[in-house]
């Protein structure tokens, strides 16, 4: 199973590293425990969106950056776990008469503006 915490640790020790910090600098900008910091970085803390926000200040990082890091590692994580197609019982593959069509215009509509850009 694919844990969000350890996958987000990851990525914060990545960036860390990547800027030649210690664990002690980041902790101290970020007003954290040494400790939990490196709890953190290990998967093995859950951190509160307050936590986040002010170890990527400490970073210099925008959250946002490392949340789309993440996604991107999760997203990587989930299809290297996932069955190939040909090993999926055909009663539980998604054909494309089950799969949504284009989005509606009452549902989002910015964002299928988006999407049309």
């Amino acid at each position: 199973m694919i844990l969000l915490r350890q996958l987000l640790g990851d990525v914060l020790r990545r960036l860390r590293v990547r800027q030649g910090r210690t664990l002690r600098e980041v902790s101290t900008l970020a007003r954290v425990s040494l400790g939990y910091l490196s709890e953190v970085e290990r998967g093995q803390k859950e951190a509160s969106s307050e936590l986040l926000a002010s170890i990527c200040g400490a970073l210099g990082v925008p959250l946002s950056q490392v949340l789309r890091e993440v996604s991107d590692q999760f997203a990587l994580a989930e299809l290297q776990a996932a069955p190939v197609l040909a090993e999926v019982p055909e009663h539980e593959r998604l054909l494309p008469e089950t799969v949504p069509g284009p989005m509606s215009d009452s549902v989002f509509p910015e964002v299928k503006d988006m999407v049309a850009a």
